[in-house]
């Protein structure tokens, strides 16, 4: 039986990742981990960060609670101190004591060793015509301007795959968008912390896409599909 996941998520604030301190938390990953996760690396047509979001979904999957320790609380501890400018911080900082803190907590200690994801050039292009298409028209949503689904856009490239589709706004990084993609807060059925996690639907292969957007200043996509290697 084919499945379909469809999320959609906005991120309104900026941020600018602390790389210095998200390089400080690499030992904690072997050299054999970062490798394996890092199946972008030589995808020419991936901009730098566009890899980075591949290899950070990757590594919350090879070692979920070794991703949470490092890399995603180094994230938050940013997050939240640049957040502190706004007079909306509690509402818009991430939240320790919250349910959606504490369920990703639990659900990245229990993730190990998942399938790793593998770049794919066709499915890259139909993110990328998707994020320019929310970025001409200025609005946020699954269903293109002309009225396609993310099914339609899919089955373009490849017919009747099970498939998946994440979309995030207000991050230029890859470790911002995959981070508060986790979090996933505010949704409560956290669809793309289960998306980007997801092993019953053998999602293999991935599109990425980050580029401007007139509202939120960036935009995300990220398209997912099962294909036999």
């Amino acid at each position: 039986m084919k499945l379909s996941f469809l999320f959609l998520f906005l991120f309104v604030p900026l941020l600018q990742a602390n790389t210095l301190a998200a390089k400080q938390a690499y030992p904690t990953f072997t050299k054999e981990e970062l490798k394996m996760a890092n199946t972008a690396g030589n995808a020419s047509y991936l901009s730098g960060q566009e890899k980075d979001m591949v290899m950070y979904i990757n590594l919350a999957r090879i070692d979920g609670e070794k991703f949470f320790n490092t890399f995603f609380e180094q994230f938050a501890n940013d997050y939240n101190q640049q957040m502190l400018k706004y007079s909306n911080y509690n509402e818009v900082k991430i939240n320790r004591n919250s349910s959606y803190y504490r369920s990703l907590k639990k659900t990245l200690s229990q993730t190990k060793n998942l399938p790793v994801f593998w770049p794919d050039e066709t499915l890259t292009i139909v993110s990328r015509k998707h994020a320019q298409d929310l970025n001409i028209n200025n609005y946020a949503g699954h269903h293109s301007s002309n009225g396609q689904s993310v099914k339609d856009r899919i089955d373009s490239a490849y017919p009747n795959k099970s498939h998946a589709e994440n979309l995030a706004f207000g991050f230029p990084t890859g470790l911002g968008n995959v981070c508060m993609l986790l979090l996933d807060k505010g949704v409560p059925d956290l669809g793309h912390r289960k998306s980007l996690l997801n092993t019953d639907l053998k999602l293999n292969r991935i599109g990425t896409c980050i580029g401007p957007h007139p509202t939120y200043r960036y935009c995300a996509v990220i398209d997912l599909i099962s294909l036999p290697f």
